[in-house]
């Protein structure tokens, strides 16, 4: 007896196959925050996303930082999948809350942020996540 492809893959390789492709096409329709911030995905794991962005002229606010409204986006984007492959399939999510710890700014610098994201508890009708956000020097 053998059965497809899709019947023998794991929940969690289904879901990230699911949310790739949703990424992807995305980007390919100018939607979403990859288009319009340039969020994008680095990898996805059970459990775990890494996102990164190269902060642009559209990510920083007035005192030529980048926003944390841009930064949280970053972390609720990583947080938000890292849970999505933990989930049942057909199953999705919404953010419930979202609390955020600056310790310093992060400058439009041409330095990558990379932010790691991952699933702390996901139960039935809950998850919680944790996330942080580094440049390449690890501050």
């Amino acid at each position: 007896m053998t059965g497809s492809a899709a019947e023998t893959e794991s929940a969690p390789a289904r879901r990230i196959a699911e949310l790739t492709a949703l990424l992807d096409q995305g980007i390919r329709e100018g939607i979403g925050v990859g288009a319009s911030l340039g969020i994008q995905v680095e990898s996805l794991a059970e459990g775990a996303a890494v996102y990164v962005l190269d902060p642009s002229p559209a990510t920083i606010n007035a005192l030529f930082t980048v926003h944390g409204g841009v930064l949280v986006t970053l972390m609720d984007t990583a947080m938000g999948s890292a849970v999505f492959t933990t989930l049942d399939d057909g199953a999705y999510y919404t953010t419930l809350e979202v609390k955020a710890t600056f310790i310093r700014s992060a400058r439009p610098d041409g330095k990558r942020l990379t932010c790691v994201a991952n699933t702390i508890e996901a139960g039935r009708s809950t998850a919680t996540a944790e996330a942080r956000i580094t440049d390449p020097d690890g501050k």
